[in-house]
């Protein structure tokens, strides 16, 4: 049996993370399935799976960086990492607000995890949450913080104990949701965004005892409650309040609304008459200045509601809901630097936000690209992209959401990264259960992605078309410049801090002192092998004259080898290369 933490180190961390990604597994289906305010949207178990999924990959990331060390990382990377990774890849409503919990709680846990920290880390959750929301409404998900926060007071030093309070608490306060907010009285069930929290603390009651706690809300006898659920104009089936769904339900609930697999959270804070509201929802990260983001959250108030923004230090997370989306995204530009841009398109439909959904396309590629610039180039040969950010690789649900957007029977995925397999994997089979058929081409680098991508032509048969787009990849040798972080062992030898590492195939294969320098080398020694094309990628801050010079170079040295040249715009190699 595993040693149980005396404290929330960056091993419990971890832990946490892992069995709260479990626990959210367990149970989103019956969480999506209690979804009803303000209106049956049925997903909000779903985002905040996909939330705790960026928030374990992040810390996942933390660990892998110390692979090579005789220390597990410091705790108070591990609970930046968890906090960070949940803000890039929040989720709807609710996971936005949980991101936000996150944050707060890694602010105070940075210092410390003992129970002193973690009773201050469960205020300083509740109070952020709070704060990030325009106009809070009791009987939700920030209700339940609050609660176990208080919960949590005293002066007991047992982290167990604190632990153990502080999820009795949210659950004794999830079961009296209903009571507090009218909508989830009439259906008999208990916020969704709260249950989901509580799945949450329970995954931590686990890290620390070694046992998995008792599930659902606390009834006042202790007991799970049991109540109907009304759907409106339809009958009432009943459903264990934090059970299982009986049969037909989630079909109940769904009747009318949108369409199955749809990513459109339910706002904390809409009226409770379930109007139909404003015609889009809009998200995204922005960069900016806390005074900008001041002026931000006033402007998109009037515009809009169901607003939540959260996080700092110069990263933001936007989430509202509007009639003109394009006054939202201008308002973020006027802020600071908006990316990650989603905006869902509702109509009213009985009542219900449903999205408007074309006939599908036959055929479509998705494909992760690591900058702007190649963003733009794939989105002309007509793909649907997905930018990895330095330091912020798709999560699957992000990839799943892409495939979505493609809207198409057939799908392409080109992750472009050894790292992401399994991430694409795990998207390409949710895809799957939704009914799109998924071709994963195992792509290790962008200009693999770029050579799959010139040979697809979606008229001839999808098998056929893989096959096609799987062999330009593979013939296509890929190379990467980088600048040394410290001194390493690689196999081209020891390595300083500034030195600028040539990977070939992924593996160092040059140690060189400049950029020119090292990319020719690079060229050469893939050249020697053969090749008729060479694609160069360049960065951000990298020079045209680069190319240039690169250009001569293989002109004058290879015969018969042609050049093109792509801008990468902000990515994390100052230069990429392919060979074909």
């Amino acid at each position: 049996m595993p040693q149980l933490p005396d404290d929330l180190d960056a091993v419990a961390v971890r832990t946490w993370c892992s069995l709260a990604l479990e626990a959210l597994g367990r149970e989103r289906a019956e969480i999506d399935a209690i979804n009803v305010y303000p209106i049956a949207d049925g997903d909000t178990g779903t985002n905040l799976y996909l939330t705790v999924e960026s928030a374990t990959a992040a810390v996942e990331a933390v660990f892998a960086a110390h692979e090579t060390g005789t220390t597990a990382p410091a705790t108070a990377d591990a609970v930046r990492a968890m906090a960070h990774g949940a803000l890039i890849g929040a989720r709807g409503n609710s996971g936005t607000i949980l991101a936000q919990l996150l944050r707060g709680m890694a602010g105070v846990l940075a210092d410390g995890g003992d129970a002193a920290h973690l009773r201050l880390a469960l205020t300083s959750a509740a109070d952020a949450a709070r704060q990030a929301v325009a106009h809070p409404v009791e009987g939700t998900v920030l209700t339940v913080a609050a609660e176990a926060a208080e919960a949590a007071r005293g002066e007991d030093p047992d982290l167990r104990t604190v632990v153990t309070a502080a999820y009795e608490g949210a659950r004794a306060a999830l079961a009296r949701t209903p009571e507090q907010l009218a909508v989830l009285g009439r259906a008999g069930v208990v916020d969704a965004g709260g249950r989901g929290l509580v799945a949450v603390l329970g995954a931590l009651v686990e890290t620390v005892t070694g046992q998995a706690p008792a599930r659902g809300p606390r009834t006042a006898s202790g007991n799970a409650a049991k109540a109907p659920v009304t759907v409106d104009g339809g009958s009432v089936v009943g459903l264990p309040v934090g059970g299982t769904p009986v049969e037909g339900v989630t079909e109940a609930v769904g009747e009318g609304g949108p369409p199955a697999g749809a990513p459109v959270d339910g706002p904390l804070d809409c009226p409770e008459d379930g109007g139909a509201g404003p015609a889009f929802e809009v998200i995204y990260l922005l960069e900016a200045r806390d005074e900008q983001v001041a002026r931000l959250r006033a402007r998109l108030d009037a515009l809009g509601d169901s607003l939540v923004v959260v996080g700092g230090d110069g990263l933001w997370h936007v989430h509202v809901h509007v009639d003109d989306a394009g006054a939202a995204v201008e308002a973020g530009v006027e802020a600071g630097r908006p990316y990650r841009i989603r905006i869902t398109h509702f109509a009213t439909e009985s009542g219900h936000d449903v999205r408007v959904q074309a006939e599908p396309a036959r055929r479509a590629v998705v494909v992760v690209v690591p900058g702007d610039g190649l963003a733009g180039l794939c989105t002309e040969a007509g793909a649907t992209t997905v930018i990895a950010r330095p330091g912020e690789p798709p999560a699957s649900g992000e990839l799943v959401d892409a495939i979505r957007r493609a809207h198409a029977r057939e799908v392409v995925l080109l992750p472009n990264d050894a790292a992401l397999r399994h991430t694409a994997a795990a998207a390409a089979e949710q895809a799957r259960t939704e009914g799109v058929r998924v071709a994963l081409v195992p792509t290790r680098a962008a200009v693999q992605g770029i050579a799959a991508l010139a040979v697809h032509e979606p008229d001839r048969g999808f098998d056929e078309d893989v096959v096609a787009m799987t062999a330009a990849a593979g013939a296509t040798r890929y190379a990467e410049l980088a600048v040394a972080e410290r001194q390493s062992w690689t196999m081209a030898g020891i390595c300083q801090a500034g030195d600028i590492l040539g990977l070939i195939d992924g593996d160092v294969a040059v140690i060189g002192a400049d950029v020119p320098g090292t990319a020719r080398t690079v060229l050469d020694r893939m050249l020697a092998a053969g090749g008729e094309l060479v694609t160069l990628v360049l960065g951000e801050d990298v020079p045209d004259t680069l190319a240039d010079a690169l250009e001569e170079h293989v002109r004058e040295g290879h015969l018969a080898v042609d050049t093109v040249v792509y801008r990468g715009g902000h990515q994390r190699a100052p230069l990429l290369i392919g060979v074909e």
